[in-house]
């Protein structure tokens, strides 16, 4: 080696292993915060470990034939609007709500989270504000933060931008999964009300407010009461603390639930059916709901067809029940005490598995 060479280091490639040290010591508080007794490890170990049955004075939790739910996503495109608005402390909560939502739909209990982050160099500050909202999602869903991986690849990301996933594990007892087999002819759908576009449909989001209308995210919006920024980064809203209040109190050996669906991308119309069995068919009233202003701001802006705002958007229902039509007008009493406003929005009847308006 010549000697106007200088060594070689991790930090000239682009990490910082004592900066790394920092974030991590900054996530520490925010990961612990979420735990519980049935976290048996502390916090930067391999692996995390999580007690399935776990007895105390308070609840009991033992299970004889458990099933694990699994459950993986992310929060999309949403994330550019986090970056413009400089804001990400609400992202996180996406990225629970995202995968908790599903584990609900098998009538599951989300257990733990894990979370995967990688940006182009460490952040401290950016990765404390995402954990902080991880974490934050995590105490609105009851469940622990047990663990996570956050990626350092400069060579990767164009400076600025970050993604994230999530991993969500739950659990079941296999006599009380909901699938929809159950459901029949005369069940009733509730819906339960969205926050707002929760987090899909962002990249023609993007196109008709950024690039057609021409805003910024600062920008307020007279019809939305709100900024730009602060209407699209509303977070998804988290449903498990409703329907486990639920499923609690209407004994699933009743099979008074029949079906449990998420409303994600591909709105009503793509997800209700993923939960019918054969020659069951939903017919939806539409109007039966109140549609949040910033669906009917987003479709005037952007001139989008009404058909595409249903196959694209939640419209203002982003959780939706099948139920009993006996015990519906109860179920949907105790989901709104719950702090989840529910609409009844439809019926089962015979037919071929989908959505059909009326």
């Amino acid at each position: 080696m010549s000697p106007s060479q200088t060594p070689l280091t991790y930090r000239s490639a682009g990490l910082d292993l004592d900066l790394y040290e920092q974030t991590l010591s900054g996530m520490a508080p925010l990961v612990k915060r979420t735990h519980t007794p049935r976290v048996l490890d502390g916090f930067g170990g391999f692996a995390s470990l999580f007690s399935l049955d776990y007895n105390s004075r308070l609840f009991a939790r033992n299970y004889r034939h458990p099933v694990l739910v699994a459950c993986t996503d992310g929060v999309g495109t949403k994330l550019k609007v986090a970056i413009l608005a400089n804001k990400h402390d609400t992202v996180g909560i996406d990225l629970v709500a995202m995968s908790v939502n599903d584990c609900l739909c098998t009538g599951g209990e989300p257990l733990m989270f894990l979370d995967y982050l990688a940006m182009p160099k460490d952040d401290p500050t950016l990765t404390r504000e995402l954990i902080k909202g991880i974490s934050d999602g995590c105490i609105d869903a009851d469940c622990s933060l047990v663990g996570g991986e956050t990626a350092i690849l400069p060579d990767f990301y164009a400076p600025g931008d970050y993604d994230m996933a999530g991993f969500c594990v739950g659990v079941v007892e296999r006599k009380h999964i909901i699938n929809g087999r159950g459901i029949r002819p005369g069940d009733v759908v509730l819906g339960l009300a969205s926050s707002g576009l929760h987090s899909n449909g962002y990249s023609l989001v993007r196109k008709v407010v950024f690039e057609l209308a021409g805003l910024k995210i600062g920008d307020f919006v007279p019809e939305l009461g709100k900024t730009v920024g602060d209407e699209l980064l509303t977070p998804t809203r988290i449903y498990v603390r409703a329907l486990k209040n639920v499923l609690q109190h209407y004994p699933v050996k009743k099979r008074l639930v029949r079906g449990l669906a998420h409303i994600t991308g591909e709105g009503l119309e793509g997800n209700v059916p993923r939960v019918l069995p054969p020659g069951r068919r939903v017919f939806l009233r539409k109007g039966s709901w109140p549609i949040p202003p910033v669906f009917g701001w987003l479709q005037r802006l952007g001139h989008i067809d009404e058909a595409e705002m249903y196959r694209v958007f939640n419209m203002g229902i982003g959780f939706v029940l099948i139920v009993s039509r006996y015990y519906a007008e109860s179920i949907q009493r105790q989901v709104t005490e719950a702090g989840v406003k529910a609409y009844a929005i439809g019926e089962v009847r015979e037919g071929e598995p989908g959505v059909e308006w009326v």
